[in-house]
């Protein structure tokens, strides 16, 4: 843990200033330490927190980089997909106008 140094006599006698006995004064600066002791981070800590936060990071943005590729090939199938139905419409609907005019035209 880090050590945060604080001034307990200084913050006890201010206590005393402000009308808390010495017993009191004393155990609020002591309680007043630990607190602050224990939720102090250490250096490592709070790098290990920022590798853990890039590593997260790292990995949402090879998620997301996976998900993009995958929809473009999506997209790519479903532009190849229609291109096939609109050249087989395309061809039906010559025959059938080749068809048309053939029987129109009396050549059946």
């Amino acid at each position: 843990m880090t050590t945060f140094v604080l001034d307990t006599l200084a913050y006890a006698e201010t206590l005393k200033a402000g009308g808390f006995n010495e017993q009191q004064a004393a155990t609020q600066a002591r309680a007043l330490a630990e607190i602050i002791d224990r939720q102090m981070s250490t250096k490592a800590e709070v790098e290990a927190h920022e590798n853990n936060l890039r590593r997260d990071i790292e990995a949402l943005r090879l998620e997301m980089k996976r998900d993009i590729a995958e929809t473009n090939a999506r997209i790519a199938e479903s532009k190849a997909e229609l291109i096939r139905w609109v050249v087989g419409a395309g061809f039906l609907q010559t025959t059938l106008i080749i068809g048309a005019l053939m029987k129109m035209g009396g050549m059946v």
